[in-house]
């Protein structure tokens, strides 16, 4: 069951989000990315009150680089639409389980990302879940 609404569009437009932001890490890295942007429509908190849509969340200013490049906008395949209806269904896995932020550095992962704490690591992804006191919500999702 759906933790987003989600129209076959939107499907296809999360698939085209994990490919252009993960497609190097594999199909668990595109899992995670797919957490984060779930988490942040639904945490409604920090940098993401008022997300209500998964266009929302993708096309929110300066949210994923992927948007301003034009692998982005080619045609999704089915394997990531698969992973998007994973993702919209609700599984979660560690370290973008809380997480509404992750970043690929060119180096170690710093300790904070937009005042948030380092959670963990997947591949070349680093991934930042808010303090409770921040976003009480992203740990009550589910």
């Amino acid at each position: 069951m759906a933790v987003v609404q989600a129209s076959s569009k939107d499907v296809t437009l999360l698939a085209r989000l994990l490919r252009a932001e993960a497609e190097g890490e594999g199909v668990q890295g595109m899992l995670l990315v797919g957490n984060v942007g779930i988490n942040r429509i639904r945490a409604n908190c920090s940098d993401f009150k008022g997300l209500r849509t998964i266009r929302q969340m993708i096309f929110q200013p300066h949210a994923f680089e992927a948007v301003i490049h034009g692998y982005f906008y080619q045609r999704a395949r089915d394997k990531e639409r698969r992973l998007a209806r994973r993702s919209i269904n609700g599984e979660r896995f560690w370290p973008a389980k809380y997480s509404l932020w992750y970043f690929k550095p060119a180096g170690a992962c710093p300790a904070q990302w937009y005042n948030q704490p380092h959670v963990g690591r997947y591949k070349s992804h680093c991934f930042y879940e808010p303090r409770a006191e921040e976003c009480e919500n992203v740990y009550r999702m589910f």
